[in-house]
């Protein structure tokens, strides 16, 4: 049975001409029960139907409950059967660009090799965790097609840039504004030439890398694996589910936030006392205006109403040494959050929060006076190189240690099983 190369063309689903407006969808893991039912209000069309099918039953409704999948199945037939969503008659790559403001991404959207996933050429930086792996398993197993992209970072490619390239000056699928004003913009790339060109470049590479989407790469393995049991003798290895949907983005196009910390006590220390502790391994100094850190190592804390800019004063693992202990994240944990607040395990902590750099410093400054917590912490956003580090070295980052921004949409593109 012959192996599927890196990237494949798939049979994808997609909003038909001139409805994807009203079906794109900010994904399912960036709004609640509550903001999705009030972002679908009125719009029968919307993914979140089949992304949040919860939004359709009884207030209180258990998320993973099998009602929910079984709804989202039926809500998926339903916008096939209308027409709003059409498959493609062939297997087809796509070419997907987000435009936020001024920042513009373009790349691919794929069927990833599940074999290459497994067989870790399609790295990993982050633990999974089972509760939401198998929410996925059974999302994909209900719908009956992966309706949810995994992010892929991919080192620049040429030949990849001249197919793009030359794909874009055609005219698109169609661009639609998502979520917070972001343009979200598909092209259809069925050229066999230009599909070729692109398997053969990526067949190429040694390796990509999962910039987000850890859980729906790891259901589409499972999914993967539950299929061949039960198709037995029938089993090819070139089904669509041998694949998992997924958008490429080339490292130099990409743009990875700061994701900060908040803490809701200070382990029984007052701030100043506070303070004095941190002083024994950083450098810190109250700032006027807001403390946003400007280059690695640097760290903006918000506490008592000021803000203070800290650095360590203390030896840090090089990157070559340990890529992990290296990162801003961890230089963080080890001496402050660990090592003064006994904050162990970010995973499983109550007493810290986490909030996307996409909402400013400003959230940081809200969340402290209204006491909800008592101090929070700004980091400087790790680079692609040192997230490509961490998965060389087959190690994982700490928990939200990166934040990606565009958000990829639901909705865009699904994978149909079979």
């Amino acid at each position: 049975m012959k192996k599927l190369p890196l990237f494949n063309p798939i049979y994808g689903i997609r909003p038909a001409r001139g409805r994807a407006q009203e079906i794109i969808a900010p994904p399912y893991d960036v709004v609640n029960c509550a903001e999705a039912r009030e972002l679908a209000r009125g719009k029968p069309l919307s993914f979140l139907h089949v992304s949040k099918a919860e939004i359709d039953l009884p207030e209180g409704t258990d998320v993973y409950s099998e009602a929910v999948y079984k709804k989202a199945a039926e809500n998926f037939r339903k916008m096939l059967d209308q027409g709003a969503l059409i498959r493609e008659k062939r297997p087809s790559f796509y070419i997907y660009r987000l435009q936020m403001g001024g920042h513009v991404q373009t790349g691919l959207v794929v069927g990833a090799c599940v074999d290459d996933y497994d067989a870790n050429r399609i790295r990993k930086h982050e633990f999974t965790r089972p509760v939401k792996e198998d929410d996925r398993v059974n999302q994909i197993k209900y719908v009956k097609a992966q309706t949810g992209p995994g992010l892929i970072a991919y080192k620049q490619i040429p030949e990849a840039d001249a197919v793009i390239k030359k794909t874009v000056k055609n005219r698109p699928e169609f661009s639609a504004a998502g979520q917070g004003g972001v343009i979200h913009t598909l092209w259809l790339l069925d050229d066999d030439a230009d599909i070729k060109t692109i398997v053969d470049a990526f067949e190429k590479q040694k390796a990509v890398y999962i910039a987000d989407g850890h859980h729906r790469s790891a259901a589409a393995s499972r999914i993967k694996k539950m299929m061949v049991a039960e198709r037995g003798a029938a089993h090819t290895g070139a089904e669509p589910y041998n694949t998992y949907l997924a958008v490429a983005y080339p490292v130099n196009e990409m743009k990875i936030w700061d994701y900060n910390r908040v803490v809701k006590d200070l382990n029984g220390f007052m701030p100043d006392k506070f303070l004095a502790e941190l002083g024994k391994s950083f450098e810190v100094a109250e700032v006027k205006g807001q403390a946003k850190p400007a280059a690695r190592r640097e760290f903006g804390l918000y506490l008592g109403g000021k803000w203070y800019l800290m650095k360590p004063t203390v030896k840090i693992p090089a990157k070559e040494n340990d890529p992990v202990k290296a990162l801003d994240v961890s230089v963080l944990s080890d001496l402050a959050l660990n090592k003064i607040l006994n904050i162990k395990d970010l995973r499983k902590s109550d007493r810290v929060d986490f909030v996307g750099g996409i909402r400013g410093l400003g959230e940081l400054e809200k969340r402290v006076n209204s006491g909800e917590v008592k101090a929070a912490f700004a980091l400087y956003p790790p680079s692609l190189d040192e997230l490509i580090a961490v998965a060389d070295d087959n190690q994982v980052m700490p928990p939200k240690s990166t934040w990606f921004e565009p958000k990829l949409a639901d909705g865009v593109v699904s994978n149909p099983l079979l």
